[in-house]
């Protein structure tokens, strides 16, 4: 039985849809106590309202990570309405489809900016309400995207995924003393409204790519990472946890079936 994280002061951003939505609800399910960052208003106080539904704590605020002062607004709002912060889930992350060939340097600014500098804005602005956490914890959102393997038109957006986690074993060996761990969860195919927007043949070739056969759920990815928040996952810190349904595991589509 896991120590209860009920109380525990949880951030979360790129959480008004998808995979974030899914981790915050996890956390707010379990008791935290959540603040959830977007940059879309209706998004925003739509998600709010489906996650407290049940009765959580669950509030928003308007910021874009890729910008240092809007990071601080974050860390500054959350010590505000929570009184500080004890999980940092920077989830935030954008994949627009671009071929090599093609690329601008906008295209290459906007995806590194949103995945991988906003995710180091976004812990550097937290760091001092997590020191004083008695439970602190950084989540990175990475993927099997970058890390692992490899998608025609996203070579930005991997690139961005696997900069995280070299960010994240220094980062990890940096806020050790501090008792701060840094862990990342590497989503596969997850059945989100960014991906549904990829069509159904997309999604299709997706699942038969899958040992499970099945899409996983934000829900899933939010169990991961509420995992690595548990007092239970304290002396974990530098290391991923693939959440994939085994995709990453066969050579080919044949050795599923051989």
């Amino acid at each position: 039985m896991f120590t209860s994280i009920a109380g525990r002061a949880v951030v979360v951003t790129g959480a008004t849809r998808g995979i974030g939505k899914g981790i915050a609800r996890v956390f707010a399910s379990s008791g935290a106590r959540v603040l959830i960052v977007g940059r879309d208003k209706d998004a925003a106080t739509g998600a709010v309202a489906e996650l407290t539904a049940d009765g959580a704590e669950v509030s928003y605020m308007l910021a874009d990570v890729s910008v240092r002062a809007d990071c601080e607004r974050i860390a500054a709002t959350a010590a505000e309405r929570l009184g500080g912060i004890d999980v940092l889930c920077a989830n935030a992350g954008i994949f627009p489809d671009k071929r090599l060939a093609d690329m601008t340097d906008e295209d290459l600014d906007t995806v590194f900016g949103t995945n991988l500098r906003g995710c180091i804005l976004s812990v550097q602005a937290c760091l001092p309400a997590l020191r004083e956490s008695a439970h602190g914890r950084v989540i990175l959102t990475s993927s099997i995207t970058g890390p692992i393997t490899g998608f025609a038109g996203w070579s930005h957006y991997g690139a961005s995924k696997a900069g995280q986690l070299g960010f994240m074993r220094s980062a990890a060996l940096e806020l050790a003393p501090h008792s701060i761990t840094v862990n990342a969860v590497l989503p596969g195919n997850v059945i989100t409204e960014g991906l549904a927007d990829l069509g159904e043949e997309y999604m299709q070739e997706m699942t038969a790519s899958v040992p499970l056969r099945r899409l996983g759920t934000v829900d899933e990815i939010g169990y991961a990472a509420l995992f690595l928040a548990t007092d239970e996952a304290a002396y974990i810190t530098g290391q991923t946890i693939v959440v994939d349904g085994g995709q990453v595991l066969p050579e080919s589509l044949g050795a599923m079936d051989a």
